[in-house]
């Protein structure tokens, strides 16, 4: 029986194994080969996961229309795995962006990520760290509302609970409780797993995909953890971590995705490299693979690998403004997408650290530094999840008498958000940073010939240096979005735009493409 799908929406088929294998998750590889009929391309390699007894399930979003003949195989062969599928796929007409554009993807040029149609997509993410582990999916609810309502489009997360020697409840509404992925993660393996966990797991990650949030799925942490309790991901030999990249490929790559194969660690620890391989082995769909690394470290290591799409570096909790980090990431080769993946968290450590326009500021910042993957926020008491004001955690890493709910109407996350909706539909890949094209010089953005993008902290007017640069602009405020003029570029030399006296922070968008609609 032929299943019935939509271009870019995943369908699922699933086979049962004759064999009881003593451990299904690491005794055994199975996926699905995927041919167009009609077609000669390269067959689309989907892997399979386990999810409990004898039963194995391939995810697949077929990229074009037609139909979809997909064989089994798995090592060592099994009877049961061996049948064919097919799909049906028809063109998807729905509204829905994250689907009707396609997958995720790099930019021709490596700087930013586009939808497999070609259209952009800048990254405006928040660090949602422990939701898998800790949320309900009436929160989950409520956290991705929000986060949409705002202008946010992905979430940083950690996919188990990392830290080894962290104890608790296994129950989601409980102090200090968590669920489990692994149960042999506090041993430092990945190879007992909890297929219950990642079966509500789907759950969670549908609601944010539901909202427009792309997951970007970290592993294993390798720095500070939840509790700062010595994290797995430092320990986990490389057979085990890939595994798991894998699983995780199998289970949530037929859906908009992005890997953050490591975080907040040095980038040399013993799973990172063949994570990353097993990855670009396994990901038909190259969805962005790419690290994150902690305060002290450059962000240069596995630079030249193939699998690796980008780099974030971290300029930790103090409250400086460092966009220095990113553009020195800008400089490594080859070119990779960069981005600052942890700023300082809104009331991390101190009710007045990073508040407020601090953290519009902040973005706007690193994103003109070159930081074009796009923009990252974090809230002290969200990312861990505190479920109370008073639930024990490190006084520095928390926001003082805060939970996970207080701390997402923190005031700086408006900003952030805001930077998202200020580049919605603009043509912004493989945009990069630049200080020759305005007098005075400044933090600007440029894709010659179509966008140039502005950013005044002091809303200081200036002069348009070359010709190749839209004619139309609009001025943003970029504390609530709102347009608050539009006007066109004169003519002669240094043609200048005026933004009034005021000292206030503007963003002034050239454009062309958005002058008819506007």
């Amino acid at each position: 029986m032929n299943s019935l799908a939509k271009v870019w929406q995943p369908v699922e088929v699933s086979a049962t194994a004759k064999a009881d294998f003593v451990n299904p998750y690491t005794d055994v590889t199975v996926w699905i080969e995927w041919q167009q009929v009609g077609g000669n391309g390269t067959p689309l390699r989907r892997p399979a996961y386990w999810d409990g007894g004898n039963t194995w399930r391939v995810r697949f979003a077929p990229p074009t229309a037609g139909q979809w003949v997909g064989k089994w195989f798995s090592q060592p062969a099994d009877e049961g795995l061996v049948d064919e599928a097919t799909i049906d796929a028809t063109p998807y007409d729905s509204a829905e962006p994250l689907l009707n554009r396609g997958l995720l993807r790099m930019s021709s040029g490596g700087r930013s990520v586009i939808h497999a149609d070609g259209t952009s997509w800048l990254m405006v993410a928040d660090t949602a760290w422990a939701l898998p582990w800790r949320a309900t999916e009436a929160q989950a609810e409520a956290y991705a509302a929000d986060r949409r309502s705002k202008g946010f489009n992905a979430a940083l997360l950690m996919t188990v609970q990392p830290d080894m020697k962290a104890v608790g409840p296994r129950d989601r509404t409980a102090l200090d409780g968590f669920d489990v992925g692994f149960e042999d993660l506090s041993d430092g393996h990945l190879n007992q797993m909890n297929v219950s966990y990642f079966q509500n797991l789907d759950r969670l990650m549908a609601i944010l995909l539901r909202h427009g949030i792309v997951p970007v799925y970290q592993p294993v942490f390798h720095g500070y953890g939840w509790k700062g309790l010595d994290t797995a991901g430092r320990v986990v030999g490389p057979a085990e971590y890939a595994r798991y990249c894998r699983y995780l490929v199998a289970r949530y790559g037929a859906s908009p995705a992005i890997w953050l194969i490591g975080a907040d660690g040095h980038g040399t620890e013993p799973g990172v490299s063949a994570g990353g391989r097993e990855v670009e082995q396994w990901d038909c769909y190259r969805q962005p693979t790419g690290m994150h690394y902690a305060p002290m470290h450059h962000a240069n290591i596995n630079q030249g690998e193939r699998w690796l799409d980008f780099q974030w570096c971290q300029t930790g909790h103090l409250g400086e403004h460092l966009p220095e980090r990113v553009a020195e990431m800008t400089r490594n080769l080859p070119t990779k997408a960069v981005a600052n993946g942890e700023p300082t968290y809104e009331r991390i450590g101190h009710p007045d650290r990073g508040v407020g326009w601090w953290q519009g500021h902040e973005a706007w910042a690193n994103l003109c530094a070159g930081g074009t993957m796009g923009v990252v926020y974090g809230a002290g008491s969200l990312w861990q999840w505190r479920l109370t004001r008073d639930e024990a955690h490190a006084g520095w890493c928390c926001a003082e008498h805060a939970d996970w709910r207080d701390a997402l109407a923190f005031e700086g996350s408006n900003y952030v958000g805001i930077v998202g909706k200020i580049f919605a539909g603009l043509p912004c890949a493989d945009m990069r940073e630049d200080f020759i094209t305005t007098l005075p010089a400044g933090r600007a953005l440029v894709v010659p010939g179509r966008l140039l993008v502005k950013y005044q902290e002091f809303g200081d007017g200036f002069a348009v240096l070359f010709e190749d640069v839209p004619r139309n602009y609009r001025v943003h405020d970029p504390r609530t979005g709102e347009v608050i003029g539009r006007g066109q570029l004169g003519t002669g030399a240094r043609p200048r735009v005026e933004l009034g006296r005021d000292r206030q922070p503007r963003v002034v968008v050239f454009c062309d493409e958005f002058a008819e609609s506007d």
